[in-house]
């Protein structure tokens, strides 16, 4: 049974400054600005986990993955449910990111179904998404 521990990011982190983490995600052009902290090698490969916590969030019927801005704080995430537990689901917005859930019930826009492994969700984050790393950084 899969667990949130099984859904590490894996990328680069290429910059430090002001307590925020640069984390460029693999296969994507991401330049993500994190709440975290990190001691080892930039540019060095490392798993790692994305943290955000709902501002709002929409089921949507249809559309890509996606994190927005694509360099800086992210702010508005959507993507594929891959995993839920309790109030937490990892979605796949171009790299794992576990989203923890409201609340608040009217923070939830369910017009297009519940949540699902597999629905499509959007979600609003609040500020603050964070960077926890996974592993140590393993050599280039």
């Amino acid at each position: 049974m899969p667990t949130m521990g099984d859904y590490p990011a894996t990328g680069k982190v290429t910059g430090l400054k002001n307590g925020l983490v640069a984390f460029s995600p693999r296969d994507t052009n991401y330049d993500l600005h994190l709440i975290g902290a990190y001691s080892g090698v930039l540019g060095a490969q490392v798993k790692a986990y994305v943290r955000g916590k709902v501002r709002k969030l929409w089921t949507v019927p249809s559309g890509g993955n996606f994190v927005t801005p694509i360099f800086g704080t992210p702010r508005i995430v959507q993507g594929r449910i891959r995993h839920i537990d309790g109030n937490f689901v990892v979605i796949r917005a171009g790299l794992d990111i576990i989203i923890e859930l409201p609340a608040a019930d009217d923070a939830l826009d369910l017009a297009n179904g519940g949540l699902a492994l597999g629905a499509m969700i959007n979600v609003t984050l609040l500020p603050g998404a964070t960077f926890e790393l996974a592993q140590e950084a393993a050599a280039v």
